[in-house]
């Protein structure tokens, strides 16, 4: 078969292909990608593929037994997940964590950016220049005006906390 010739099968089939798949899988994504993973598979055997052999119907064989495949390891998986829970459960992050992404959500998104890289990814301020393409002076100024601005976001959220706390003893 050639590229043409496969072009026009494509181009005929997959939206025919793809209702059936359709049909069978009940998810019409699923039935695109298994329709499309089959094409791939026809793509690479195209020459041995002959126009006149019905190749549309050894693309739908194909795109079934994927499907079927898939289904199958998504219920394997699913089974199980439900058989073995997991072990331990992660906890949400503490009121210090969620304080400083809330500060940091104020900071303008160059500061914040260079602070993240600098302190939370452990760059260099030269790693943090040349990741951001800023010069090496802008990032220190980033680095010191978002430290700056994190400390009165974090005070200012610290005072609030207490005021709160302190209410909620008298009351």
């Amino acid at each position: 078969m050639t590229e043409d010739e496969f072009d026009a099968l494509y181009a005929a089939a997959f939206p025919r292909l793809t209702g059936q798949l359709y049909a069978f899988t009940g998810d019409l994504g699923e039935a695109q990608d298994v329709v499309q993973e089959a094409f791939v598979q026809a793509w690479d055997r195209r020459r041995s593929l002959l126009a006149d052999a019905a190749p549309e119907a050894w693309i739908r064989t194909v795109a079934m037994r994927l499907a079927v495949s898939r289904w199958r390891r998504a219920r394997r998986w699913l089974e199980l997940m439900r058989s073995s829970p997991p072990s331990t459960t992660v906890p949400g992050p503490g009121p210090e964590r969620t304080a400083l992404v809330t500060a940091l959500r104020r900071l303008p998104e160059a500061q914040r950016l260079a602070v993240v890289l600098h302190h939370l990814c452990d760059l260099t301020v030269e790693q943090v220049a040349s990741q951001t393409g800023a010069p090496v002076g802008t990032v220190k100024t980033r680095l010191a005006r978002g430290r700056a601005a994190l400390a009165r976001h974090l005070a200012v959220d610290e005072a609030a906390g207490q005021a709160w706390r302190e209410r909620g003893r008298v009351g």
